[in-house]
């Protein structure tokens, strides 16, 4: 059997569509159906099912899920004890970081880094979703989270407190609170989706509910809403920039711990503990600061 046959199968049974299976595999949808046609007619019955415009499993298909998932494994156990060998410091290292992050930080650091080190390339992935690092879609993760995965390792490289900021454009127009209980008088921009489950904006609703008028799921969107005069929010201290300013702290809320992760039959590999090593400075350098 094709191990890019079970590639497809797999993509697609993880996405539950063509579409997300060929951004992962990085083709084009046209080639996903094809393959999956060619694989389905090889093994002589159909894997999926299309059930409201997604791709769900047959019975077949749950059944070779569990053989293909096991291949899989394997397969990446092999590839990161390989490359676990690697002493090397050149290569590709792909690293994940959340929006402000990417944004703001990361590419004085890459570019800082690049001079020292040119053979190393660095390969950004803007992005707040969890990364599958087993089968290193990503080497490195930057995150935000008080409690890392257990099947990865780290440090904390920085810890970020609360505060509530507004903007000039929002002072000229209804002025700017002094102390927190004075945000009952004022415009407050809310969180929605995943971002709602945070200790900040938990506090917030129950406190401020109706002072909420708008919305969104991504802090970096809250800060743009903030400086354009929309209302007031809970942001952490790494999201502060010359365009807003910095009311006072939430006491209310648990800080963000930030943290520089990977997987453990990575940490020796050369060109990524350059990486690590740079990175865990230059956060520590700049928050110290």
């Amino acid at each position: 059997m094709d191990w890019n046959s079970l590639k497809v199968f797999l993509a697609i049974a993880h996405r539950g569509s063509l579409s997300g299976a060929a951004n992962d595999l990085v083709v084009n949808h046209s080639t996903i159906f094809r393959r999956l046609n060619a694989f389905e007619e090889k093994i002589g019955s159909k894997l999926f099912e299309r059930i409201n415009n997604r791709y769900e499993l047959t019975a077949l298909g749950h059944e070779l899920l569990d053989l293909a998932q096991n291949i899989e494994n394997s397969f990446d156990g092999i590839e990161r004890h390989i490359v676990g060998k690697d002493f090397q410091p050149k290569g590709i290292v792909k690293i994940t970081a959340p929006n402000n992050i990417a944004y703001r930080y990361l590419p004085r650091y890459i570019s800082d880094f690049n001079v020292k080190y040119p053979e190393i390339r660095i390969e950004l992935l803007v992005s707040n979703q969890e990364f599958n690092m087993t089968n290193r879609q990503a080497d490195i993760a930057v995150r935000a989270t008080s409690a890392p995965p257990e099947h990865l390792i780290g440090r904390q490289v920085s810890t970020f407190n609360w505060s509530v900021f507004g903007s000039k454009k929002y002072e000229d127009r209804f002025g700017l609170p002094t102390n927190i209980a004075e945000l009952i008088n004022h415009s407050l921009i809310g969180a929605t989706g995943a971002m709602s489950r945070l200790h900040a904006f938990i506090w917030q609703d129950k406190h401020f509910s109706y002072q909420i008028i708008t919305r969104c799921d991504d802090l970096t969107a809250m800060s743009y809403f903030v400086e354009s005069g929309q209302g007031l929010a809970f942001l952490p201290d790494d999201q502060c920039r010359p365009e807003l300013i910095r009311l006072f702290s939430v006491q209310e809320s648990k800080p963000s711990n930030l943290w520089l992760l990977t997987h453990p039959d990575l940490r020796n590999v050369e060109r990524i503990k350059l990486v690590m090593q740079y990175l865990t400075k230059a956060f520590s350098d700049e928050w110290a600061s």
